[in-house]
């Protein structure tokens, strides 16, 4: 056995002394080592490329109603650093805060990532050449194709989590991911197309790419001389990738439960028994898909991944959560108490957010529909509680039931509410897409997360446009 695994294997026993010593409610102490790269080149430029290790880990301490955080880098002076914690749950009680943690089960477990091909195995330099291949790629496609923009990550981090309640967790993580932004450019305007993808145990995801990048570079030539869309209400068909961000931000952020716990406002909203959608409408959050950039076997308290049911049969059935937001609101922990980095506590974060495949074959989504449109991918957006903005990456004129010419700039908006309720299809192509963002919160950004849908075919939704 080399010097560094004892090292690690006596990790617990030095944990479990110091442990010993203290007396509260709850006392986690976490301690992490991270190894990351990233990489950004311009054509066949490189503009960026940073390698960083670091170490260090938190406490977190909760007693007759305080709570008490400490991070901080390295493992020296581990139990000042539980002392500290204590003073300030003990702080945090005298100032009234009454916060309880809900129980789970004491898990003891030791998983090991399994990577099919690890990026720590292959060069920078590689990484880079191949973002710039791909650049090569796009410009071959046109002389329009002004600018390629490639972006590349990767994180391998080495976890282990101690309570006083008995779990005793060691974890190894990787993610990685990165796109590949085609810019192309005329007298008229500018496109931008992009190739995103992600993974939490294959960098061979980024070795396959070409025919992606093509499309991509062709279908943002297109879009130079395609007309900008006529504002107003259509029938909208979004492809899986699209569905997956919608069901992600406009409707996942509203199912975690920290947003609920004291605003009677959204709790009411998301009152359980509600109806949300068609009857055949199923979306539930999951830490079990391997592979996927939100695979996360056990959560930063120590509590075991499930899948959480969110709305099944049309109805809203759970909501995602913490030991304290389950404590809040009676339920049980759900696996989804989520930690950036160790100089963050962990907060209520979706995993991989999935909409479950429906019955209707892709090609008939687009039946019956007079005039309408066919969004692709996005270009970001943005939510405020109940109501969402999207700017899809590709949109398409649906005329008589066929897809016709690509127009530019539609922008979809609307009420999650009432977009769910009018969904009148669900495709039964099911794309497990990992895209190369990360979500955002509580200035946690970013982390990695996942989502798998179909497409989906929504009536009456408002797109924004020129107006006619």
């Amino acid at each position: 056995m080399s010097e560094l695994s004892q090292a690690y294997d006596s990790v617990f026993g030095t944990l479990e002394e110091i442990l010993k010593k203290y007396s509260a409610n709850s006392i986690e102490i976490r301690l992490e080592i991270n190894e990351s790269t990233q990489i950004q080149t311009m054509d066949n430029n490189i503009k960026q490329q940073d390698h960083i290790a670091d170490i260090g880990g938190n406490i977190r301490v909760f007693n007759n109603g305080g709570i008490g955080f400490v991070h901080f880098d390295g493992w020296h002076n581990l139990e000042q650093h539980l002392q500290s914690a204590m003073l300030f749950a003990k702080l945090s009680q005298q100032l009234g805060e009454k916060t309880s943690m809900a129980s789970a089960p004491p898990v003891k477990i030791r998983n090991r990532a399994v990577i099919k091909e690890d990026p720590r195995d292959v060069t920078p330099v590689e990484k880079a050449q191949i973002l710039m291949e791909y650049a090569d790629t796009a410009h071959r496609q046109s002389p329009q194709v002004r600018a390629v923009m490639g972006r590349y990550f990767d994180r391998y981090r080495h976890l282990w989590f101690m309570n006083n309640h008995g779990a005793q967790v060691e974890q190894e993580k990787l993610d990685l991911g990165g796109s590949m932004i085609v810019t192309t450019r005329d007298g008229n305007g500018m496109a931008q197309r992009a190739v995103s993808f992600g993974s939490s145990d294959d960098f061979g995801v980024i070795r396959h790419l070409s025919l992606e990048v093509q499309e991509a570079a062709k279908t943002a030539v297109a879009l130079l001389s395609a007309p900008e869309i006529e504002g107003g209400e259509y029938t909208v068909v979004i492809d899986p990738h699209l569905a997956g961000v919608f069901a992600h931000e406009a409707f996942g952020h509203l199912s975690e439960a920290d947003g609920q716990v004291g605003d009677p406002g959204i709790l009411a909203a998301m009152q359980l028994g509600r109806r949300f959608g068609p009857s055949n409408l199923h979306i539930y959050d999951t830490g079990k898909d391997v592979g996927s950039r939100g695979y996360l076997p056990i959560d930063d308290e120590g509590v075991e991944a499930q899948d959480v049911d969110l709305i099944k049969d049309g109805i809203l059935v759970g909501r995602l959560h913490s030991q304290q937001t389950a404590a809040a609101l009676g339920d049980r922990p759900t696996g989804n108490a989520r930690a950036l980095h160790y100089r963050f506590p962990p907060i209520v974060r979706m995993r991989n957010t999935v909409i479950a495949p429906g019955d209707t074959p892709r090609d008939n989504m687009f039946e019956g529909i007079k005039r309408g449109i066919y969004a692709k991918g996005t270009h970001g957006g943005q939510t405020n509680g109940e109501l969402f903005t999207f700017l899809a990456g590709e949109a398409y004129l649906i005329e008589d039931g066929h897809v016709t010419k690509p127009l530019r700039n539609a922008v979809l908006t609307g009420n999650v509410f009432s977009t769910l309720a009018n969904i009148s299809a669900i495709g039964s192509d099911f794309t497990r897409f990992e895209s190369g963002g990360g979500c955002g919160k509580a200035g946690q950004m970013p982390l990695p997360v996942s989502h798998h849908a179909p497409s989906l075919r929504i009536e009456h939704c408002l797109v924004g446009g020129r107006k006619s």
